[in-house]
């Protein structure tokens, strides 16, 4: 997986580091404390684009974000349409709909707490 982090370019470390968010919102109001452990980076590519500080995440919700990475570098569209839009549906089954309940949970989360820079993304 190593040489997908290659593909990273501006518009796709945004896109990577809004599922980092909205993933790691979603786990940290849904899953015990007790269950999550640092996401682990191995690649220096991917480090810069997701910061310094590790995601702390349930085993499910790293698989989701794993995922969910791995389609963005993969997407040939290009500009990318939101992924509710997109008429190739590339996630495994059971991921998409994981993706929809992060989706649905974490943008109004963001919202109501005060991040309006999101409404945008959310919005699009």
């Amino acid at each position: 997986m190593s040489g997908l982090y290659e593909r990273i370019d501006r518009k796709k470390a945004k896109d990577i580091r809004v599922l980092r968010n909205f993933v790691d919102i979603y786990c940290r109001e849904h899953h015990a404390a007790a269950e999550r452990t640092p996401f682990p980076v191995r690649d220096g590519r991917l480090r810069s684009v997701l910061g310094k500080k590790d995601p702390v995440l349930c085993t499910d919700c790293s698989r989701l974000l794993n995922h969910a990475i791995a389609k963005r570098l993969l997407c040939s569209y290009d500009p990318k349409p939101a992924c509710k839009n997109c008429e190739t549906h590339c996630y495994a089954p059971g991921y998409r709909e994981k993706m929809r309940k992060v989706m649905g949970f974490s943008g109004p989360y963001l919202i109501k707490h005060g991040r309006f820079d999101m409404l945008l993304h959310y919005l699009k």
